[in-house]
């Protein structure tokens, strides 16, 4: 089989790690002892560009439960987790390319290895599997009977591509399932996200002004958890609704230009680029830390920050030190990259078990419903999220009412009234 990892030596520590997420990923696993019987995903191929964790181990397994033929690599350079993909290649027989650190030329050489086993079913987070596919690997799209993406960011470049015309195969939008942006983006980022920032500084947040940029899922979690660290949260917005939102939550609320000479901690949910820009860089106070949890480093104007800069050093592991001309120094950390696979290891098992538990039941949607579906960006079908809600609730031993007879003739009738 063929593979590129760091080091096979580390794949008993990866599989000791997988096996302690997955007494957190109950959902999965019972998803996957079903796939073990059922093979519902028998003689497919599936090509996965995610973020190399124990999370997405189990995952991987699951789908080779079910049968499939499975090639992973690395959605991010930074994201991989070296011990986890020695694992799944010396213990599953996977073929893993993705290494910590991997620098841009290596990243996409592992993209198109897995392009090259020849997928039916792709599985992106930030759709660069699907774009790389589109631009130079056409001939494979044949092939393809559908995909899913796992991501906010890579659901917007799918539905520009589809706005467009040239998305040539359906697409699950995983990331838009409930169970999955609800929990995983909001209480996932929140968590993951200040564990990066802090196993990166080791600074208290308490006391702090953090300055939360964009108000999406993932700012809202990120938002709430600042504030339970005891940081005094600023959120900068561009769209009015979202603002409005974030200051009925008790937020203060203002630009970005506002904002910049006051924070302590900035971090940018956005999904969008340059929402920290040169400008805003030269505004802010010696000291500040700047990180981004957004899919792409794109979300901070590092090239505009280097044109001001002086001098620039690795303070610490992940810490850059920007000493800029005006004399103040301003700290980015994880070269920009996501905070919380760069420095720390990525959300919780237990939200990625729900995650992932929609990325395994939409690859068997797919297998089964492909010539159902047009060349277009899917909603996740409500029966799946509604059954990953169930066995979540029972794997947490939570009961909940049923309506009666009666409630359910009221919900369904116009005559009642008052």
């Amino acid at each position: 089989m063929d593979y590129d990892v760091k080091d096979l030596k580390l794949a008993n520590q990866g599989k000791l790690r997988s096996e302690w997420a997955g007494q957190e990923m109950p959902v999965l696993a019972e998803i996957s002892a079903r796939f073990k019987k059922e093979k519902p995903l028998k003689g497919l191929t599936i090509a996965a560009c995610l973020h190399v964790t124990t999370e997405t181990g189990n995952l991987m397994v699951t789908l080779k439960e079910g049968g499939a033929n499975v090639f992973l690599c690395a959605s991010n350079p930074l994201s991989t987790q070296d011990d986890v993909a020695a694992h799944l290649v010396k213990n599953h027989k996977i073929s893993v390319f993705a290494i910590k650190g991997e620098n841009n030329k290596t990243y996409y050489k592992h993209i198109n290895s897995v392009l090259d086993a020849k997928p039916n079913i792709t599985m992106d987070d930030g759709a660069d599997l699907v774009s790389t596919l589109h631009k130079s690997k056409v001939k494979l799209i044949d092939n393809l009977i559908g995909g899913t993406e796992e991501t906010t960011t890579g659901v917007i470049r799918l539905k520009s591509m589809a706005k467009d015309g040239v998305l040539k195969y359906p697409i699950i939008a995983v990331n838009d399932a409930d169970t999955k942006h609800f929990f995983d983006n909001r209480y996932g980022t929140g968590q993951s996200t200040l564990d990066g920032i802090i196993r990166a500084t080791n600074r208290l947040v308490s006391g702090t002004t953090f300055v939360v940029v964009g108000y999406g899922w993932c700012g809202k979690g990120l938002a709430m958890r600042a504030r339970g660290l005891g940081a005094e949260v600023v959120v900068t917005e561009v769209e009015p609704l979202a603002a409005l939102e974030a200051s009925m939550d008790g937020f203060r609320v203002m630009p970005m230009a506002q904002a910049a000479p006051i924070g302590d901690f900035f971090c940018t949910v956005t999904g969008n680029i340059h929402v920290i820009r040169k400008e805003h860089f030269q505004k802010m106070k010696n000291g500040a830390i700047v990180a981004n949890s957004g899919h792409f480093n794109v979300e901070l104007d590092l090239e505009g920050l280097d044109k001001i800069t002086k001098s620039k050093r690795e303070i610490r592991e992940y810490v850059e030190e920007h000493t800029l001309k005006n004399g103040r120094k301003v700290n980015v950390l994880g070269g920009g990259r996501l905070i919380n696979l760069a420095a720390a290891e990525g959300h919780p098992s237990s939200v990625m078990d729900m995650s992932f538990a929609n990325q395994a039941l939409c690859a068997e949607y797919v297998a089964k419903n492909h010539d159902k579906l047009d060349n277009d960006v899917h909603d996740v079908p409500t029966q799946i999220d509604k059954s990953v809600s169930k066995i979540k609730l029972k794997a947490l031993g939570v009961k909940i009412d049923t309506l009666t007879a009666e409630q359910k003739k009221y919900l369904s009738s116009w005559e009642f009234g008052t």
